[in-house]
């Protein structure tokens, strides 16, 4: 088979190193000609939306995928190939309409409707745009009305969500694979450790983790998964409020808190991925032990000084340093979590930016 993915980044080389253990054959397209993925397989280099080299990109595919959801919807939803997640999953997805209680938000336009929505939704508050947001990019915490323009300004003046700030316990994450035919198979659900708005590490499973934890999650991932007749990996980012999980953002790709998967694992959601897509069985997902993924930040790490630390799998991007930049991550395996927490320090002294 062949599959054709729009986005080469580094979910996006993941993702042919996993098609390539399948058998499977995946080409990339990106704007940048030393992109992760044009790295360890064949890519073609130009605009998302450029009509040609989208044509190019399906020629003789079975199957296109994304590895972002800043995919140009008309553009990937005209192709004559079969689109994987449905273009849909890339437009507005409403937590709410399928259950998933979310934080108090209103929408934002301008100035003035910022304004009308700190009235109604109340400070603290996050400022978040509706796209290209990530690592932190493209969100304010307003704290204060009298920094309502320079809140805007933030976020770059575009339309935008203002959500209530939540006084959660712990953020988790739900990962979920669907098959075509509706089969949901669900990691375990993960804890994410931020900073900066960049997530930092994340624990599989999830500290005292419980069954109806894992149920409710797994409940919301279903009702999402159907309502979008959605195929192949997606998660959806979760508030811990004491026994209640709150909706805060779902991305409709392999995600980052994932990444544990392709050691942690019995089946990455990178493979996992590529056999939905594909029309192949799904993986187990079950968890090897206790896993960590600490993402690499900044600048590379010696690899030596990571791989001499028992348990640890070093993943870089082939991507230029810069600050900020998620660079690699780091996979720990432990057999149980005092262990393994202890692995997460040891790694954290050899990063720069942990």
């Amino acid at each position: 088979m062949r599959v054709a993915i729009v986005g080469g980044g580094q979910l996006g080389r993941m993702l042919v190193q996993a098609g390539e253990r399948l058998g499977v054959a995946c080409v990339t397209l990106d704007p940048a000609a030393d992109s992760p993925a044009a790295q360890v397989g064949p890519a073609i280099v130009a605009a998302y939306d450029d009509a040609a080299a989208l044509a190019q990109l399906v020629d003789g595919a079975d199957v296109v995928t994304y590895e972002f959801e800043n995919v140009p919807v008309g553009a990937v939803g005209a192709l004559d190939v079969p689109v994987l997640p449905p273009p849909a999953a890339l437009e507005a997805v409403l937590l709410t309409d399928v259950g998933l209680p979310v934080p108090t938000f209103a929408a934002v336009e301008d100035v003035a409707t910022l304004a009308a929505g700190v009235e109604a939704v109340g400070l603290p508050a996050v400022l978040k745009t509706r796209r290209f947001g990530y690592d932190g990019k493209g969100q304010a915490v307003l704290r204060s009305a009298e920094l309502l323009e320079d809140a805007w300004r933030a976020v770059g003046e575009v339309p935008s969500i203002l959500e209530a700030f939540v006084p959660f316990d712990r953020e988790l994450s739900i990962v979920g694979v669907r098959a075509a035919d509706g089969e949901l198979r669900c990691y375990p659900l993960v804890e994410n450790h931020h900073r900066e708005g960049i997530l930092r590490v994340s624990y599989a499973p999830a500290p005292d983790l419980t069954d109806e934890l894992q149920a409710a999650a797994e409940g919301h991932a279903r009702a999402v998964a159907e309502r979008l007749g959605y195929v192949g990996v997606f998660a959806i980012e979760l508030f811990q409020f004491g026994g209640t999980l709150l909706g805060n953002e779902m991305a409709p790709r392999v995600h980052n808190s994932g990444h544990w998967t392709i050691e942690g694992a019995e089946t990455s959601q990178f493979e996992n991925h590529i056999r939905a897509v594909c029309g192949l069985p799904l993986g187990d997902v079950g968890v090897r032990g206790h896993v960590a993924m600490v993402n690499v930040i900044g600048q590379e790490p010696d690899a030596a000084e990571i791989l001499a630390i028992p348990g640890a799998h070093l993943h870089s991007y082939g991507k230029r340093a810069r600050p900020g930049r998620k660079l690699g991550h780091v996979t720990l395996v432990a057999d149980d979590p005092d262990s393994l927490r202890q692995r997460v320090v040891q790694v954290a002294r050899h990063l720069t930016d942990a």
